[in-house]
């Protein structure tokens, strides 16, 4: 099984993965594309978003998502619709031509949990971007081809819909 849990920064992907994770230790994590990239890779981003610095992360996504084989369990920390969301909210034009890629990739999972943005107050970092991303993600959702379930709350709650949906 593959799932991506996805949505906005500051949303709380890392913290629901890492509960997921407790219960279900036969799963492989692939972090956020972000992290590995300036962890094991050294990579450097700029301090402010820009479209260039979320092509990279799509790209590296695209290459990760589908690495492993269709019968092992994974979790990604996002997926390329996340990014596609990021490259529209910054008004990035060439979105249309990454779309045939995006949506192959998107045929390699089986189950995207998105967690919408209830409230602006978790972080100040960028609070207009985290808005806009979220709504662009809302929208691109409705045509992915994979089986999408919302989950809010707390982490428990959105624990709750994973199992429920896993069961």
């Amino acid at each position: 099984m593959r799932i991506a849990v996805v949505g906005t920064h500051g949303i709380g992907k890392s913290t629901l993965i890492e509960e997921f994770l407790r219960v279900h230790p036969e799963y492989a994590h692939e972090p956020e594309p972000y992290t590995t990239l300036v962890e094991d890779y050294g990579e450097e981003f700029s301090a402010a978003p820009c479209a260039e610095d979320f092509l990279r992360q799509l790209e590296f996504n695209l290459e990760r998502v589908g690495q492993l084989a269709a019968t092992e369990n994974v979790i990604y920390e996002r997926c390329p619709l996340d990014f596609v969301a990021y490259l529209n909210a910054l008004g990035a034009s060439n979105t249309d031509s990454l779309m045939d890629r995006v949506s192959g990739a998107m045929q390699q999972l089986d189950l995207i949990v998105y967690l919408p943005l209830a409230d602006a107050s978790n972080t100040d970092e960028f609070p207009k971007l985290r808005r806009t991303m979220d709504q662009h993600l809302s929208e691109l959702l409705t045509t992915a081809n994979v089986t999408v379930v919302e989950a809010t709350g707390t982490t428990a709650q959105r624990l709750r819909v994973i199992e429920n949906t896993l069961s």
